[in-house]
């Protein structure tokens, strides 16, 4: 590559790290090895170009930078969810965009797939569990499969299941994101052939009061974690000016801290499916508040909240990071 095609695909980000006011020692440390890369390059094949004493210069500050705060803040935990994490939702709506256009269409094409082939619920969801919930129709207790078995054992058996299948959602992107929308695929489907079963048997209105007091959570969750995967895979298929190793590595790590960072709703989720869920008894009032709560925290969290706080940059230690 010629010196001056080089210069050109990656000025604009030597620009941006000599501007970079970041203490995260994460992020220092990716713009470094990046950095570097550049450096080695050019010391390859311009040895005699003044570019690497100027990316010279960038990685220097970057390694001080690197020392002088290699001290990890003692708030780093909450500086990570009060900061990062909504930045990065920001820095990436798209994907998660993406995630939810894919899922809303794989449950309409499972809702479908059930109203017109009878046998499709139970290819999904299998003839154990329908016929067991037609049992409890029979009995006057449709959700009654939340009342199976005691809340302790139940959280620890749900909530293992679904931070397995938000992990392996995320980690599926590494396929150049096939994987991750096959995983959406798969999650979609049965959420459609799953409430189309109940609406079929009259239960539709009820089912929601029920079942997404939890499921608010946690098919957000599935849904973020589908945009985490896309933020993966897409750094393999679209590196834009880095590296592709260089870009895998930055979209492996951003994927993976907005995974990180919907598991503790995960496991709130997996609390409300079993100690909360199964009180199909609670006044509708009480069902809807748990309902909208959620949902209006993930929209001020996932959109709002991120959009507010890069407008103001100010606000956050990490915004010249993201």
């Amino acid at each position: 590559m010629r010196e001056a095609l080089f210069i050109k695909q990656n000025s604009e980000r030597w620009k941006q790290y000599e501007n970079l006011q970041t203490k995260d020692p994460d992020e220092l440390a990716e713009y470094f090895i990046a950095i570097t890369d550049d450096l080695a390059y050019a010391k390859t094949f311009y040895p005699q170009s003044k570019t690497i004493a100027y990316l010279n210069k960038i990685a220097t500050g970057f390694h001080q930078s690197i020392y002088k705060n290699k001290k990890e803040n003692s708030n780093r935990f909450i500086l990570f969810w009060k900061y990062e994490l909504p930045q990065l939702f920001k820095k990436h709506h798209k994907e998660i965009l993406y995630s939810f256009i894919f899922f809303v269409a794989f449950l309409l094409i499972g809702v479908v797939s059930a109203k017109y082939d009878k046998a499709f619920v139970r290819l999904i969801m299998g003839d154990e569990y329908v016929n067991m919930t037609n049992e409890n129709i029979a009995k006057g207790d449709p959700f009654g499969v939340y009342k199976g078995q005691d809340s302790l054992s139940m959280f620890f058996m749900i909530a293992s299941n679904n931070l397995y299948i938000t992990v392996v959602c995320y980690l599926l992107g590494i396929f150049c994101s096939v994987g991750t929308v096959l995983s959406l695929f798969k999650n979609g489907i049965m959420l459609g052939a799953f409430e189309y079963f109940f609406f079929s048997k009259g239960f539709g209105m009820e089912s929601i009061l029920v079942i997404w007091i939890h499921g608010t959570l946690e098919i957000s969750c599935i849904i973020i974690a589908g945009g985490a995967g896309l933020v993966f895979g897409n750094s393999i298929l679209f590196p834009k000016t880095y590296k592709r190793f260089t870009s895998f590595k930055k979209g492996a790590i951003e994927g993976m801290k907005i995974t990180l960072g919907i598991l503790p709703i995960i496991v709130i989720a997996a609390i409300f499916e079993s100690f909360v869920t199964r009180h199909t008894e609670m006044p509708i009032w009480l069902s809807i508040s748990i309902l909208l709560g959620s949902l209006l925290f993930i929209i001020w969290y996932v959109i709002i909240y991120p959009i507010r706080l890069t407008r103001n940059p100010n606000n956050s230690p990490y915004i010249n990071a993201i």
